[in-house]
């Protein structure tokens, strides 16, 4: 029985591979961001519309965030699709390639979705990238019936069972007073300033971090002209580590850090934390074998559990959705030379052949990770009993 619905699933991709081609190409010619999607998500949804799935337009309260259901079995997949890209450099994520891999795997499956007792969701969610557009629709109800989740994400290697750094968004704000900056200098408070010792206290802090721990960040606003001291600066951060404990810990040094700006200025100063926090990925290790079993078949090359321990894919807010469900977060590698994510380099690549056949590839790695999961008595038990069941 697995056989034949391999056999049958790859069909269906390789009937659809123009239009799923199409599709990744058209999001990856439109980037749009975070909360924004709005032609990415309509092209995604109007495709599995056509293809027979009931679409749920603006879940959760999110205006571009969807869920397309088709089936009614037991067991519920609730396949991931990311469409947002980022400023300036667009799709140098691959979220085009993420998209279009999953409403593959979707139409794959659902040509079996009746002999395998399960029902498909393609769980449309927008800004990865910043804005936490998971963590609203976990918090909100969407995966609630959703027995077991994936996705795969295009980038430099290729891993089953990919780690993830925790991380939260800082924005600080400071709030001085102006003053001429020639004549009465000495009236001014300085927020830029403020800034400034923020920075330097961060810097001389990355001495003392933790293993795992991480902080970048840039200047949001540093005032406006020179001869006016600055009455309003901030800065945004990004604060890394490896598990959500680390990222308490470090984030109570680093709002020390924003307030040593403060009373070294004389300023008054406010945080705010830009996005919702995202969790490290925890991924089911059934789930990433079975994904594993299925890459390799497939001819392609993972890394071996053992150096995938050693790599580290940045953030993602399908760490979230780990730590509430059994899910996987594979990567897949594209020929991108010497570039990484974020960089124009492999935006460029994510709309190349390699990231097409990756597309295709992860379709169908996905498809029979689900098939090898809902013909497993065991497994399928094990998933309906965590009591995501239709």
């Amino acid at each position: 029985m697995g056989t034949d619905l391999k056999i049958s699933t790859r069909s269906t991709v390789e009937r659809y591979s123009d239009a799923l081609l199409d599709l990744s190409h058209s999001i990856h010619a439109e980037p749009e961001l975070a909360f924004e999607e709005h032609r990415s998500a309509e092209k995604i949804t109007s495709l599995l519309a056509r293809e027979g799935f009931k679409i749920d337009r603006g879940v959760a309260d999110l205006d571009t965030a969807f869920v397309a259901t088709y089936g009614d079995g037991e067991l519920v997949l609730g396949l991931c699709a990311e469409y947002d890209a980022l400023p300036e450099v667009g799709h140098a994520c691959g979220h085009n390639v993420i998209a279009a891999a999953s409403v593959g795997s979707a139409l794959a499956l659902r040509d079996v979705a009746d002999q395998l007792g399960i029902t498909v969701k393609v769980i449309g969610t927008p800004a990865e990238e910043v804005g936490g557009g998971k963590v609203l629709m976990l918090e909100r109800g969407v995966f609630d019936d959703v027995s077991f989740s994936m996705m795969v994400h295009p980038a430099p290697y290729e891993s089953c069972a990919a780690k993830s750094l925790a991380i939260t968004d800082l924005e600080v704000h400071y709030k001085g007073k102006p003053s001429h900056a020639a004549a009465a200098p000495h009236l001014g408070i300085n927020a830029a300033d403020a800034v400034t010792v923020a920075q330097i206290s961060i810097s001389l802090l990355r001495q003392h971090l933790e293993p795992g721990q991480m902080v970048t960040g840039i200047v949001t606003n540093g005032g406006t002209v020179p001869n006016v001291i600055p009455a309003r600066a901030s800065a945004m951060f990004d604060v890394r580590a490896e598990n959500l404990e680390s990222l308490q810990r470090l984030e109570n040094r680093i709002r020390d850090c924003f307030q040593a700006g403060a009373l070294a200025t004389g300023c008054t100063h406010e945080v705010e934390q830009v996005s919702p926090i995202y969790a490290e990925l925890t991924p089911d290790s059934w789930l990433a074998d079975a994904y594993r079993r299925a890459a390799t078949d497939l001819g392609r090359r993972p890394l071996s559990p053992e150096q995938e321990q050693r790599e580290k894919i940045g953030s993602t807010d399908m760490g979230n959705v780990t730590r509430v469900l059994p899910a996987i977060h594979p990567t897949i590698a594209i020929d991108c030379g010497d570039a990484v994510n974020h960089q124009q380099e492999f935006a460029t690549a994510c709309a190349s052949a390699s990231a097409d056949r990756a597309l295709l590839d992860g379709a169908l790695a996905m498809a029979w990770t689900t098939i090898a999961t809902a013909t497993d008595s065991q497994q399928r038990a094990r998933l309906l009993a965590r009591g995501g069941a239709a």
